[in-house]
């Protein structure tokens, strides 16, 4: 498989269109409403567009539609986890972006808007769906062992995101309701539970996940390394330097966060450290 062949395919196009169009949409809405969350708040919903789509145009290949339907699962969940945090009202604004605004001048931020959040962010959502394109172009292999296996595998990870998710959401509801209360927070930061035994649980399971959707590619007919592995690639890659701004971030509001990066892990969740 190679980028000629992506780009001489109909299916392929109108995804790369659909993926343009996010793009130009998330750009127009953050200079209208100046709030740069737009495509935080696509995340969740334009990858299971794409594989639902590549679904359809295979006429429902069964490795597909349960491609599809896994991928639905997530965006479902992640939809949910992103709602309850009000990610969708007004304002709702990831406070990482009012960050780098501080940090670089209006002009500057207007191009990292332009080319990364509204332009790179979205090929990113487009990239991770794209085995579902391998899948397409082998569309009629039987269903495998390796399928089997990357489906439990991706079921395992959205549950250890859902608990993490959950297990943080429930912590900073305890402290808002010590804060409302007038008393001090008992805990700063999360530590216990997932926390225990790495600091972004969430954050690790939801890059493994797109690597299980890359092996479907694989279980579907296409070579161990194919072109759609840029996409989890990609998608690790910017965790990190997400992770990384997260954590200095953090580390600035509460100075024993030190403490807590030496005995836990950063990402993939290990004993803790002594």
């Amino acid at each position: 498989m190679n980028f000629t062949l992506l780009l001489g395919s109909p299916p392929f196009r109108v995804a790369l269109y659909g993926a343009g169009g996010f793009a130009s949409l998330t750009w127009l809405l953050s200079v209208v409403f100046r709030e740069y969350s737009w495509v935080d708040r696509l995340w969740s919903i334009a990858p299971p567009l794409y594989v639902a789509y590549f679904a359809y145009a295979s006429g429902f290949d069964a490795r597909l539609v349960v491609m599809a339907a896994l991928t639905t699962l997530w965006g479902a969940r992640l939809t949910f986890n992103y709602a309850r945090k009000g990610g969708y009202a007004r304002g709702g604004e990831d406070y990482r972006w009012a960050e780098l605004r501080k940090r670089m001048s209006p002009a500057l931020f207007q191009v990292f808007n332009l080319v990364f959040i509204s332009g790179i962010q979205n090929a990113i959502l487009l990239l991770i769906s794209l085995p579902a394109w391998a899948a397409f172009l082998h569309s009629g292999t039987p269903l495998g062992p390796l399928d089997g296996i990357a489906g439990l595998l991706f079921l395992g990870l959205l549950a250890g995101e859902t608990l993490a998710d959950e297990q943080q959401w429930r912590f900073h509801q305890r402290k808002k309701a010590q804060r409302a209360r007038g008393e001090a927070a008992t805990e700063a930061f999360l530590t216990t539970g997932l926390f225990r035994y790495s600091r972004h649980p969430h954050f690790f399971c939801e890059q493994a996940m797109w690597w299980t959707i890359y092996l479907f590619s694989v279980a579907s007919g296409a070579p161990w390394l194919n072109v759609t592995v840029i996409g989890p690639v990609v998608l690790t890659l910017l965790f990190q330097g997400s992770t990384n701004f997260t954590e200095d971030l953090t580390l600035a509001k509460y100075p024993s966060y030190a403490a807590y990066q030496k005995t836990t892990s950063r990402l993939i969740p290990m004993p803790p450290r002594a």
